[in-house]
């Protein structure tokens, strides 16, 4: 079983301490919500989880084995990682988009082999974009951009998607078909591991939230176990509660009296 672990992580960057000595793990066939206010490190800590940043202190481990031992061509096909609004700045075709998923995995020689067509076609269906096979990427809406890129993500079919506010810029219906498919992902085995502000869907959806608060883990567990009145004070700074559960859970807060001022944008 693929599995994905730090232990007393620690991320700098530009001389800041981002993430402050983070431990947990997690392992497929799991949907895990990352959450927490603008600013609590939830991009530095999934980046870092993917690959992409260097530790500065602690350790991530990829099945046992340290991250960083995996070269960029096992590593990509292991795992898809989705930044926080991706872009494409150049007018390819969503295809040909969606198709630059399969680099890791493509023959050195040679085009591109029939079975990976079927599968682009696949994907293009799935994520409601067939009509835009032969749309410049650039002409695309952001939610049709955010599907693209999510098409791109897992046409290789990998084992880990590591994906940074997936279902922003989404309309309502592609947002829960999108949380739908991550779902269905991780009960096919994969291992799924997303940031959300969406609290609602991720109760709804995630099989594990991991609270993030100002680098630190806050809580990790179920939706039932983490998403407390307490919690939502102290990470959140709102007054709120949590009824029902499951599929039809509802997460829902106001801001305190007297309570104002801005976190720092996401980082």
């Amino acid at each position: 079983m693929i599995a994905i672990s730090a232990r007393d992580l620690v991320v700098r960057r530009s001389g800041r301490t981002i993430v402050h000595k983070a431990t947990l793990r997690a392992e497929g066939g799991e949907l895990v919500a990352v959450i927490g206010a603008n600013g609590a490190g939830k991009s530095t800590l999934l980046s870092a989880l993917a690959g992409l940043l260097a530790p500065g202190g602690g350790t991530i481990a990829l099945n046992g084995s340290a991250i960083a031992s995996f070269s960029r061509v096992e590593l990509a096909r292991r795992r898809a990682y989705l930044p926080q609004n991706p872009r494409c700045e150049w007018p390819i075709a969503v295809e040909r988009l969606v198709a630059l998923g399969l680099t890791p995995t493509l023959p050195t020689f040679g085009g591109l082999p029939p079975a990976f067509a079927t599968r682009i076609t696949e994907m293009l269906t799935q994520w409601d974009l067939l009509p835009q096979r032969h749309q410049p990427a650039t002409t695309l809406s952001g939610g049709e951009l955010a599907r693209a890129m999510l098409a791109r993500a897992l046409v290789s079919d990998p084992d880990i998607l590591i994906a940074d506010e997936p279902i922003s810029g989404l309309d309502p219906r592609h947002a829960l078909d999108t949380l739908q498919r991550l779902r269905e992902l991780a009960q096919r085995g994969k291992l799924v591991i997303v940031s959300l502000h969406e609290l609602t869907l991720a109760a709804r959806y995630a099989t594990r939230i991991v609270a993030f608060d100002h680098g630190r883990i806050a809580a990790d567990g179920t939706p039932g176990e983490t998403l407390t009145p307490a919690l939502l004070r102290s990470v959140f700074e709102v007054d709120g509660c949590v009824s029902g559960s499951g599929s039809s859970a509802v997460v829902d807060y106001v801001a305190p009296a007297g309570v104002r001022g801005e976190r720092r944008d996401e980082i």
